[in-house]
């Protein structure tokens, strides 16, 4: 009996709860303190605030009789170098000799007229081949090409080997009007449509002034570039066929779907110039009309920053600056809760023993990066 009463008593012993045999364990833990927020005012005020996008510069109010029809019999004032030399060649070359070989046929007609009509010669002649003469109307009008050819092909040697490019834009042809992408900018689209009469509009809603140009030239949306600087096109459309044609420019080239072709310009004088779809597309055809305004590169600038794009090399807006010290990690951890690893230096070992090294458990900055 005695030992059963010893076993019983140790069974009650090994079956008492934890708390009954260690009571420090069982009185409540301390409570652990919260860490303390961190104060992220001194960074919110030493952050520099995002700066307000650029107002648009004011509406360039176009020239009266540059870059817009006025009338006159010829073409209009040329204001890049491929526009002046294509000018030049037809005012002063192609002009000159169409003038010069229609008085030298007319002096040919009046003189056959008179020379050999039937009064002057009762018994014609009964000649039919003169050698001379043939040699001399076989070569005169190969001079004659010749003396066009090389100064075209000239031109179009300029016209399609172009400098490099400054600026790029890529130009859409819908029916009826047109879009603007300017990808060296942030990629982003303008969509220009003409500006109607005042009549023809609802109340409230935007309609044609003088600033922005003549009757079925103005448009909401212009194509801006900078002055001074290639500016390279890729003409494409989008449903059927059009043709992108600026006649002060020296500029006609077809939109065509599923395929871009390219053209470029360089204007020398600031302003507006207009112009027009030149491909027949469709019911509202005489309605698609283009106009470019060319301005200094500082208002360029100012009209790529109301749009939202960025110059080449400018830092996008809302990017934070990452030269600026901050004292919060991109983790959100600031750097004072950072862990530090501290070089340790080795002991000089014994000759003849050799010293493990452990590696490093700390993440290396590159590591980091990656994984971010």
């Amino acid at each position: 009996m005695r030992i059963l009463r010893i076993a019983i008593a140790l069974a009650a012993i090994g079956l008492a709860p934890a708390s009954a045999q260690t009571p420090e364990a069982a009185a409540p833990a301390a409570p652990v303190a919260a860490p303390a927020p961190v104060d992220h005012s001194a960074h919110a005020a030493a952050a520099p605030a995002t700066a307000a996008a650029p107002a648009a510069p004011a509406l360039v109010t176009p020239t009266p009789g540059v870059g817009m029809p006025d009338g006159r019999i010829g073409l209009q004032d040329q204001v890049t170098p491929i526009g002046q030399e294509a000018a030049s060649f037809h005012n002063h070359w192609l002009v000159v000799l169409c003038v010069i070989i229609s008085l030298f046929v007319l002096a040919l007609l009046a003189y056959t007229i008179l020379r050999f009509r039937r009064g002057a010669n009762p018994i014609p002649s009964r000649n039919s081949h003169h050698t001379m003469l043939e040699v001399v109307w076989t070569i005169v009008p190969v001079l004659i090409l010749v003396a066009i050819a090389i100064p075209s092909i000239r031109l179009l040697r300029h016209q399609y080997s172009p400098p490099k490019a400054d600026l790029t834009i890529k130009v859409t042809g819908n029916q009826w009007y047109w879009t603007y992408s300017y990808p060296d900018n942030g990629g982003f689209e303008i969509v220009s449509n003409m500006l109607k009469e005042q009549k023809d509009v609802k109340p409230g809603e935007r309609f044609r002034t003088d600033a922005d140009g003549p009757p079925l030239l103005a448009v909401d949306e212009r194509i801006v570039i900078p002055v001074h600087r290639t500016v390279k096109f890729l003409v494409t459309a989008a449903d059927v066929i059009h043709a992108f044609a600026v006649p002060a420019f020296w500029t006609k080239i077809d939109a065509v779907p599923g395929r871009i072709n390219e053209t470029w310009v360089k204007v020398d004088r600031p302003g507006v110039y207009f112009g027009q779809c030149s491909e027949l597309c469709g019911a509202r055809h005489g309605y698609m009309p283009i106009a470019v305004e060319v301005v200094s590169d500082a208002d360029f600038a100012k009209w790529i920053a109301s749009k939202g794009g960025t110059m080449p090399g400018a830092t996008p807006p809302g990017t934070p600056d990452s030269s600026a010290a901050s004292p919060v990690s991109p983790g959100g951890t600031p750097p004072a809760a950072a862990p530090q690893v501290a070089a340790a230096t080795p002991a000089p070992a014994t000759p003849g023993t050799a010293v493990a090294t452990k590696p490093s458990t700390a993440p290396t900055q590159g590591a980091t990066a990656n994984n971010r």
